[in-house]
């Protein structure tokens, strides 16, 4: 046998029973061997004695004084019955090597994991040839070589570590030429490209005998398959050959192995499932409920809160789908980071979520004790959930489009017609006649540059539409910004609407959004141009708050009175409240007194002392004291109506942008 390459080999084989009837006839005994001399041979054979067992029939034939020509036929029948033995011995170790292979190939079929699989092909393969240890590295195509990947019987942490470059080594040789190679003493072979790095490998584990044998993939090799001994060994043709059909079936399911492992990835959701199911056998069937559940949902049509109703029935329980802005914030934040369902308090929420949207929650009331498999039925109905939100998105933003156009139309007042503009509302579900508030809102985040501001703006317009939707109002992209046209309830406030939307438009966003709203608004239809006053209005809100340094707040009209009109331009307020009252302001910092309240009380009394003090449940000396320091602060000339006017300003943009209540 060559030792640099190892040709197939076929080996022929024979029938015993053809061998003993195919034997030359025994020196001196014509016709074969003559008759009892097999016998004791054959008892040896049916029992399956070791060879050294056979000399003993001759050895007692000799001690026995048998004639020569017994002794003869004892030795011509130990010879057949050793050849029959060595044939019946070679058919076993075949029918062994078969069954493994065939168990391997069964086991190989039912592993998913890319480690279990590699590491079960050079357990097997060390088993199989009995050596010491066994091994597999595997091509890395982006480097230009081979790495060790899998050891079996290894003990030197720098042989498991070992990178071969193609044509270093055995291995390296094995996978550069895509045929087997064996050596029985690695270090005296120099038919290999040894290398310091890789002789120390070898020498620390102490190998001496070595096959490789490739990994095959069509015409490619992925990897070598290894056995090795720590003493010199001769492998056989046998061996060889079957560590090579072992490392065709190994190839195979490294590759199957492989696909398995990139498809389980892209689907790492059902796998969820899958682990749901395999965790507990006990909810096998409420699990397979719940799937069959959201898919015939999904299938006929079915919207968030008919997946909310059918996940409450399976997890005897309260689940409801709420607003981002209505969710406990920090559960639903660390939801949203961490992909599961978090507890908060007696509830679980489950964060509905698309690409970096927050879209709302899955909320499951009243239910502390949830398993793990009931907390991950919730987690998939929320993914479910932003499916079906994103099915709809595309249906939805024609309907936006639709909105936009005819809140455009208000605005530019284009079509004055009310019946048509009552129908065109009508069916998008709004209502002109109803009382409505124009809210005029903005980002305040800077953009790197023109796409992300473009990419936030779109952002801003699709989650103020979505809320117009949910509303029954109507949103348009407008000045850099987005409108909002929505129905006032019963009860509610312009100032309240403003704050919740400045809300629900930076939690749906992630940045600092601010909207102003205006006063409220009748008779849309009649009067359209009433709504392009309101949405001046609300900008002029936005305006103010952003001077005050309330950016992503929410303020209405009424909040600031005739003050929203002189801040609608481009006004330093700061600097203003500093010139006129900035000495009273920071003599109540150093001092601690209340001479701004007092000033406020004082003008608010209408300047009498008198009602001034019942106002501050002081006595008149102490507000005639005060006022006297305002004047030393402030010139005696603080009180003429000039002075007056624009410290009775100063003061009431003081109290807004400190957020002093009135």
């Amino acid at each position: 046998m060559s030792r640099d390459h190892v040709e197939p080999i076929e080996r022929s084989g024979s029938d015993p029973e053809a061998a003993v009837q195919g034997a030359e006839a025994a020196p001196g005994v014509p016709g074969g061997v003559p008759g009892g001399a097999e016998a004791p041979f054959l008892e040896l054979l049916a029992r399956g004695a070791p060879a050294e067992a056979y000399e003993r029939p001759v050895a007692l034939a000799r001690a026995e004084g048998l004639p020569a020509e017994r002794i003869t036929a004892l030795e011509h029948a130990k010879l057949l019955a050793l050849r029959v033995r060595s044939e019946l011995e070679g058919r076993r170790r075949r029918e062994a090597e078969l069954s493994a292979l065939f168990e391997t190939a069964h086991d190989l079929a039912g592993l998913r994991d890319v480690d279990a699989v590699l590491q079960a092909i050079v357990q097997r393969a060390r088993s199989l040839l009995g050596t010491d240890v066994a091994y597999l590295s595997l091509n890395d195509p982006v480097r230009g070589d081979t790495y060790m990947r899998v050891t079996e019987g290894s003990v030197a942490a720098r042989f498991q570590q070992l990178r071969l470059g193609m044509g270093e080594g055995l291995g390296g040789l094995v996978a550069q030429t895509a045929r087997p190679y064996v050596t029985d003493d690695y270090f005296r072979d120099d038919r290999f490209r040894h290398t310091t790095t890789i002789d120390a490998g070898v020498d620390d584990e102490g190998l001496v005998a070595i096959l490789g044998v490739p990994l095959m993939l069509g015409a490619n090799v992925i990897g070598v398959l290894f056995a090795a001994d720590r003493r010199a060994r001769v492998f056989e043709r046998e061996q060889i050959a079957l560590l090579g059909s072992f490392a065709a079936l190994a190839a195979a399911a490294i590759d199957t192995a492989n696909l398995l492992t990139e498809t389980r990835s892209a689907l790492a959701g059902l796998e969820r499932a899958n682990e749901i199911i395999q965790d507990r056998s006990a909810v096998i069937e409420r699990a397979s409920d719940v799937h069959d559940r959201l898919a015939e949902l999904v299938l006929r049509g079915g919207g968030v809160h008919d997946v909310a109703a059918a996940v409450s029935q399976v997890l005897a329980g309260t689940v409801e789908f709420t607003e981002a802005v209505e969710a406990p914030a920090g559960a639903l934040e660390t939801s949203r980071a961490e992909g599961h369902a978090v507890r908060h308090d007696d509830d679980w929420i489950a964060a509905v979520t698309a690409g970096g949207e927050l879209l709302g929650a899955l909320v499951l009331r009243g239910h502390p004790g949830l398993d793990p498999v009931d907390q991950r039925t919730l987690e998939r109905a929320a993914m479910v959930t932003s499916l079906l939100l994103l099915a709809r998105r595309s249906a939805a933003e024609a309907e936006q489009r639709v909105r936009g156009e005819l809140l455009d139309d208000l605005l530019d007042a284009r079509d004055r017609d009310p019946r048509v503009l009552r129908e065109r509302a009508s069916r998008l579900r709004a209502d002109l006649d109803a009382t409505h508030v124009v809210l005029a809102a903005r980002l305040e985040a800077d953009a790197a540059d023109a796409d992300q501001e473009a990419a936030a703006r779109r952002r801003l317009w699709s989650a103020a539409s979505h809320l117009a939707a949910t509303r029954q109002g109507l949103a348009a992209a407008r000045d850099g910004g987005t409108v909002l046209l929505l129905p006032l309830a019963p009860g509610d406030t312009a100032t309240e609407l403003a704050h919740r939307t400045a809300r629900h438009l930076g939690t749906a966003v992630h940045e600092a959004v601010t909207v102003g709203a205006s006063g409220p608004v009748q008779d849309l239809a009649a009067r359209p141009d009433a709504v392009v006053a309101a949405y001046a209005e609300g900008r002029r809100c936005v305006e103010a708050l952003r001077l005050l340094g309330r950016c992503g707040d929410g303020a209405a009209a009424d909040d600031f009175g005739f003050l929203g009109l002189l801040l609608a331009g481009d006004r330093d307020v700061t600097g203003f409240v500093e010139r006129t009252i900035g000495e009273v302001v920071a003599y109540d910092e150093r001092r601690g007194t209340d001479l701004v309240r007092t000033l406020d009380a004082y003008f608010a009394c209408g300047m009498s002392p008198a009602r001034t003090k019942d106002d501050l449940h002081v006595h008149v000396n102490t507000v005639a004291q005060r006022l006297e320091r305002v004047a030393r602060l402030l010139g005696e000339d603080w009180q003429s109506p000039a002075r007056a006017l624009e410290i009775q300003l100063a003061l009431r943009l003081h109290r807004l942008s400190a957020r002093i209540p009135d």
